[in-house]
């Protein structure tokens, strides 16, 4: 029988995490004169930051439970499913060529609740198998979410949300890892269904990556700045990568 004190270290580390979608609000308040300048800049290393996530962390956890044509059956599901939401929401927010939102900043919102639901289940996982390795896992998860909760800010201002509500929304993505966490806690041992998320979960961040942020990225006409937005790209990936290595 899991203790009450496991569950409750689960809802504080949750908790912490899914504060950290104010990471974006307070960039926003310090670099608020320049916010225009390095929007692209963070969409772009949320770019990174979405394939490192999808290609160095979910795909290779899928398949060492799933196999290949399993793991990369759901992803494409999840791209494909990413795609005709998009198509949906393009229909919906888009009228005579003109978007007051863009799509993607939902999609990013639904993709991000996802992963932010496996973290949950992820650090009620690790808290079962002990509370210093919990502990552990938590700041490591924390870690390389803050730089992302930051990039998706940016997305989402660039999409066209009004700060206060993309810092709402964003933090509404991100508390969904508290209900994985408790989630987790209840029915770990049960059935390890998260499993089948995670592919799921990457093919979504696949299709938002590849088929609307990098196309933004690259409307950029200036070779130095399409570089700059190319070595944030690169900072994405490396930081997802290196918080791969650090797991373990």
């Amino acid at each position: 029988m899991l203790s009450t004190t496991i569950l409750l270290w689960i809802i504080l580390m949750t908790v912490i995490n899914g504060l950290l979608a104010f990471a974006g609000a307070v960039l926003y308040f310090i670099f608020k004169k320049n916010l225009n300048r390095i929007l692209i800049i963070l969409v772009a290393f949320t770019t990174g930051a979405l394939l490192g996530g999808a290609f160095f962390h979910f795909i290779p956890e899928a398949f060492e439970e799933l196999g290949i044509f399993q793991t990369a059956g759901i992803a494409i599901l999840g791209f494909v499913i990413f795609l005709f939401l998009e198509r949906v929401l393009h229909w919906h927010h888009c009228h005579n060529g003109r978007c007051e939102k863009h799509p993607f900043t939902f999609l990013l919102l639904w993709g991000d609740g996802i992963h932010n639901f496996l973290d949950g289940v992820i650090i009620a996982g690790s808290f079962v198998i002990s509370i210093p390795f919990g502990i552990v896992t938590s700041l490591l998860i924390m870690a390389h979410e803050l730089p992302q909760e930051i990039g998706d800010f940016g997305v989402l201002v660039y999409g066209g949300l009004k700060p206060g509500k993309a810092l709402f929304y964003n933090f509404i993505s991100q508390i969904t890892s508290v209900l994985g966490g408790v989630l987790g806690f209840f029915v770990l041992g049960v059935q390890d269904w998260s499993v089948y998320l995670l592919p799921f979960a990457a093919g979504n961040f696949i299709y938002i990556a590849a088929g609307d942020l990098i196309p933004e990225i690259f409307k950029e006409k200036k070779l130095t700045r399409v570089i700059i937005n190319l070595l944030a790209i690169i900072a994405g990936l490396l930081v997802l990568i290196s918080g791969k290595f650090l797991a373990g």
